[in-house]
């Protein structure tokens, strides 16, 4: 993805997730936004965008963060919101395990609270240890936990597969982390 289009992603994420008022952009309950009004408000807003520029972010966009609904009129992040939506996902039965990265300097709040959503509305978990790593690396030092998520399903806490693969859960209380030696 190039340089414009990369600029172009991160102030949908900005948008899309956290701050739609930002533009003045209407989001309905479930995180969707109209995609003619986007492109409007964004360019509006000094922000060069038209429709093939959001295909191709949408296409391009290696964490594919945004999804357009079935006629693709609307547009919606796929997850980590910090804004009040409901995705409307149903519940699923995850893997056995699934990983979450952090930074290792957040292991000893994780070890005795678990994982809380903080200003997000989920907690996001990764289906593989490689892309919990790249997630870690964001935020420090980073350092991989195993999550025994199949336990938590069974013992009732549910479980969202968001359109891009990431795992959402509301919480991972501390007795179901496994932690690196």
């Amino acid at each position: 993805m190039s340089n414009d289009l990369m600029k172009l992603s991160k102030f949908l994420s900005l948008i899309l997730r956290h701050d739609p008022d930002r533009i003045g952009l209407s989001l309905d309950t479930n995180g969707w936004a109209d995609v003619e009004e986007l492109i409007a408000r964004a360019n509006d807003h000094g922000k060069a965008l038209t429709l093939p520029i959001l295909e191709r972010i949408v296409a391009e966009n290696d964490k594919k963060r945004f999804a357009f609904n079935d006629d693709g009129t609307r547009i919606r992040a796929s997850q980590g919101h910090s804004i009040e939506i409901e995705l409307d996902l149903p519940p699923a039965r995850p893997p056995e395990l699934l990983y979450h990265g952090t930074a290792t300097r957040s292991t000893a709040s994780i070890r005795a609270t678990g994982l809380h959503s903080g200003d997000r509305q989920h907690v996001h978990l990764s289906l593989d240890e490689a892309t919990a790593t790249r997630v870690g690396q964001r935020h420090g030092k980073p350092v991989v936990l195993t999550i025994r998520s199949g336990e938590m399903c069974r013992q009732g806490h549910l479980f969202f597969l968001s359109a891009n693969g990431v795992w959402l859960t509301s919480r991972v209380p501390a007795e179901f982390i496994e932690f690196p030696e």
